[in-house]
Parts: structure tokens; sequence; C-alpha cells
């Protein structure tokens, strides 16, 4: 033993860590106990205590907009774990499951809280509960979409090789799925997780603020701090808020996604020689501290477990006994899928055909295709400025390190932060809100392509790297050859959450308030702001089943086919 080290000293060191880790916990305990304080509190307290645009109360703030932020984030990764997986190793549920999604990314937030909002209010009648309830899946549905389309591509574009590496070793489905399967989607999965819980800042205002006709529900968050100070034009409130903002990203970022970012650069396929690895100081506390290995070995055992409990299916008779149990859960999927889709047109014809007119729905769908023009535009310009950009990142783990903090923050700043010189501007200079209040639809959602871009390029492997280097492939025909392939499946998936999300904002942004002054854009994101706030439920269903079909639409006539291309184009690498 090295004198110049006694196991005393290391022992002292580990002591340490356990106290670090310690103080981490029960902060993190603490944490969730002031958080959920005055869940069952009747909702008459909120009135009793009104929101106040004092900073003193910023932290309070800030952590219960964070643990509704982190709710969410469990729930959409629970959601991305299932229902992707379910989507990607079953064709027939394929087939619905993914325009499922597709529908589901493109129903604004307004939207599921006007249709939920009644059903979780109702699940705590008068109690804060309710309304929680309702703010979390809220801020879910800004948050799952993109990280299911993330491990869906993932499980679509697993290696060959590493298949029958698996085959070979004979894994059950079980352990497929936690030994190859999430191991190798969990790069993409966590820098789409910090997107999502970027996505989630940016509509925080509309899930902690809920106005749904005569029903308002103000939490106590960072989102009605905005709101508040909107509605009052409190600029220093404002800055307040963009500062708290800050922090606490900074904070989640050492303490969360840091972590993860480190721990999961051990699942990249390709790992280059030479490359400085991703660390954290969070991460090594955990590994240093005994208390957290503890816990560590315990959640291994219960893996190991199940995966003994599971048993393998994949005996000839085995497989010939499971063949007729097989085709009675493919007829009972027909039968069941074939009634959902009945009772859905026929509620939906009839609530439409009895409450608004053909004419109505026309006009419906040419503010559609106005927003759908915005769209494009914002989607072709951002590609042009973050693909390169993304690339570059990627390619440079040290660049990455840095830009990822910096990244999560632009992409967690609300739109509505910046409507105070969006208005300013437009009614001082007398500009057209149909042109100069789009870019404010492409603010959050455009981080999805660069967050994308960035994990696909740092995937490149380094053996075709090096050559084309000694191929001498240099500007345009590096490009075209090597990185435009190699980055393309990510950038669909980034192309399609980002596009999603712009149809998604327009209902923010097509519609701006700073005090009493309202700026508003002809488009399908307006028409289903102003319904939601009127509290007309019909007409918000004729926005967004129009909205959905646009997005539907689109999404099978490009999205999917820039994925079959990305697909066919892996599968000759």
């Amino acid at each position: 033993m090295n004198r110049f080290a006694p196991s005393g000293f290391l022992r002292d060191i580990g002591t340490r860590w356990d106290v670090l880790a310690f103080i981490v916990v029960i902060g993190l305990i603490v944490f969730l106990g002031e958080t959920s304080r005055g869940l069952f509190a009747p909702l008459s307290q909120l009135d009793i205590v009104p929101l106040s645009l004092d900073p003193i109360h910023l932290p309070e703030y800030a952590a219960r907009t964070t643990f509704r932020m982190l709710a969410g984030l469990a729930l959409s990764l629970v959601f991305t774990l299932t229902y992707a997986t379910w989507a990607a190793k079953s064709e027939r549920a394929g087939k619905l499951l993914v325009p499922i999604l597709d529908i589901l990314q493109s129903v604004p937030i307004l939207g599921f809280i006007s249709i939920t909002v009644v059903f979780f209010m109702s699940l705590a009648p008068g109690r804060v509960l309710g309304a929680e309830f309702a703010a979390i899946f809220a801020i879910f549905t800004s948050q799952a979409w993109n990280m299911a389309f993330s491990f869906y591509q993932s499980l679509r574009t697993i290696p060959i090789e590493l298949m029958e590496a698996a085959e070979s070793f004979r894994l059950s489905p079980w352990m497929r799925f936690w030994q190859l399967e999430v191991p190798f989607g969990m790069p993409a999965l966590i820098w789409n997780m910090m997107m999502s819980m970027s996505g989630g800042w940016f509509f925080v205002v509309a899930s902690e603020s809920i106005s749904v006709g005569h029903t308002t529900v103000a939490l106590p968050g960072v989102g009605s701090y905005i709101a508040l100070a909107i509605a009052q034009k409190n600029l220093v409130a404002i800055g307040w808020a963009i500062v708290t903002m800050l922090i606490v990203i900074l904070l989640y970022d050492q303490l969360l996604f840091r972590p993860l970012v480190a721990w999961a650069d051990r699942f990249r396929v390709e790992q280059e020689p030479g490359v400085r690895v991703p660390d954290s100081w969070a991460l090594t506390m955990m590994r240093r501290s005994r208390l957290i290995q503890a816990a560590t070995v315990a959640f291994h055992a219960a893996v190991l477990w199940t995966s003994r409990a599971v048993k393998r299916t994949d005996a000839p008779t085995a497989a010939a006994v499971a063949a007729p149990k097989r085709r009675s859960l493919d007829l009972l999927w027909v039968v069941v899928l074939v009634a959902a889709v009945v009772a859905g047109l026929w509620h939906i014809v009839w609530v439409l055909i009895k409450h608004t007119s053909l004419r109505e729905a026309v006009q419906v769908g040419g503010l559609a295709t106005l927003t759908m023009l915005r769209v494009f535009i914002l989607i072709a310009l951002a590609s042009l400025v973050w693909v390169p950009i993304g690339v570059w990142v990627g390619m440079r783990p040290r660049a990455a390190q840095i830009v990822q903090p910096i990244a999560q923050f632009m992409a967690a700043f609300p739109a509505n932060l910046l409507f105070p010189i969006a208005v300013y501007g437009i009614v001082a200079w007398k500009l057209n809100p149909d042109i100069y209040l789009s870019p404010l639809m492409i603010l959050g959602t455009q981080w999805y392509i660069l967050f994308n871009v960035i994990v696909g390029a740092a995937s490149i492997p380094t053996d075709l790297k090096e050559a084309a280097a000694n191929l001498g492939m240099r500007k345009w025909l590096l490009w075209r050859r090597l990185i435009l392939p190699a980055v393309f499946p990510a950038y669909v998936t980034g192309g399609l959450t980002a596009s999603g999300g712009a149809w998604n904002a327009s209902v923010v942004t097509e519609v701006v308030n700073w005090g009493t002054t309202t700026l508003t854009a002809t488009g399908i994101g307006a028409y289903i702001a102003q319904q939601t706030t009127a509290g007309d439920h019909p007409r918000i269903a004729l926005g967004i089943a129009v909205m959905s079909l646009y997005v539907v639409v689109l999404n099978r006539t490009l999205w999917t086919r820039l994925y079959r291309y990305a697909q066919a184009h892996l599968a000759l690498e």
C-alpha cells in the first residue's frame, strides 16, 4: 500500500462524500416537503394570499414551478419508455401510435387545458391539488412528445450488429430493453429531456395562470409571476423573473442534466480516443458516496430479479403456444381500434355540426394555412442557422459542455418576456403584426433542431471521420458525403418536433398582451386563443381539429417520408 495514501485518509475522503450526499438528499426531501405544502388547501386560499410581485417571494415561486416541471418530466419519461417502445416494436400498433403522437404534439397547451381543467379540478373538488394536477398535465404535454419521438427514432435505428449481438447472448426481451435499447437511446434522450425541460419553461405561463371561460386559477409560481408582471407592465418584475430563471436553470443543469450527460457518455457506440470525457462534480459525489452506492446496488438487484422473473418466450414450443394468444390480441386490438375511431368521429362530428357551420370551418382552414406558411418559413430559416452551428458544437465535446447550459437558458426563455419589446416596436413603428409577431413562434422551438443536430454530429463514428480525412474530403464534399447523411436522422427528429412546437406556440404568440395593449396576428393560433378566453368549447374543438388535421397531413406527406429515407440511408451505412 502507498504510504502516502493511508486507508484512514481514504475512509475520511469517503466520509466527506457521504456527508455531501447526505446534505443533497436531505435538501431534496426538504424541497419536496416545502413545494408540496398547501396542496390540500382550499382553492379560496389562493385568493386570500394573492400573488405578489415582491422579489422576496420568487424563491418559493421558483421552487414550486421547478417541482411541477420535474413532476412533468418524470411522467414524460415513463410515457416515453412505454409509448415509444410500443410504437417501435409493434408494426401494427406503430401505424396508429405514431400518427396519434403527431396529433398530440399539434394540440396546443391551451387546448389541453381547456379540455382537461374541469376533469382535473373534479379529482380534488375545491382543493389546490386539482389545479396542480391540471398544471402538471399541461407541462407534461409540452415535454412528452419530443422525448417520445427521440426514443422512437433511436429504437428504429439500432445498428443490426448490436441486435445480432443481443441475439447471440440470448437476452430476453426485458433484458434487451434495459441492456441494449435504453442505453443506445440514452444520449439522445437526455439531450431531448433537456430540451423538453426548457420547453416546459416556454409554456409555464399558460400552465400556471389558467384562464378558461369563467374558470381562472393562478397557482403560485414563476409563470403566474410573469403573467402578473405583464398585466401590470412591470419591467422590473420581469427582470427579477429572468434572473430567477437563470439561477434555477443553472442549478438543475449542475445537479441533474450535467451528471446525466457525463453518466450517459458510457453508452456512446463510438468512443473516440483522446477526447475529453464529460465530467460532473455531482456525478463524482454519487459515485464516491457509499450511501448512494448502496442504493445503486439495490436498484441493480431489483433489475436482475425482474429479469429472472420474466420468462423467455423464444423457444419453439413457447412460440407455438403464444401464436393463438397473439392472434386473439390482434383481433381484440382491431375491435378496440374500430370502436374508438367510430366513437371519436361520432362525437366530433356531432359537436361540430351542432354548434358550427361549414363556412366557419372553411374560414378556420384558411387561418391554418396562414399559420402553416409561417411555420414553413421559420423552420427553413432556423435550419439554415442551427444545423451548421449544431454540427460544429457536436464534433467538439468541450464546446458542447459550454454550449449546453447556454442553450438550455435560451430554449427556456419564454416568449412572453419579449412581449414588451414586440409590442413597443410594432406600435411605435406601425409594423404589421402578421409579420413581426411570427419570430416569437420559433423562439422556443428552434432549439429542438440545435439539440438534435448536436447529438447527431457527436455520434459520427471515428473511423468514418478518419476515412474522410485520409481521402482529403473538404468543405462541401465532406458535408455532402459524411456530415449531412450522419446528422440527417437526428435533424428529422428535431425538425419534426420543432414544427409541432411552432404550431403549438402560435396560440401563445399570435395574440400578444402587454398591459391593456393587445396585438393580434391572423392565424389559427389566435383563433384558438380567443375561443379559449371566451370559453367556447365547440369552437375550441374546431380549431384544434383543423390544426391537428394540418399537422397530420404535413407529417404524413413530409416528415414520415424523411423518416423512411433516414432509416434506409442508415441501413446502407
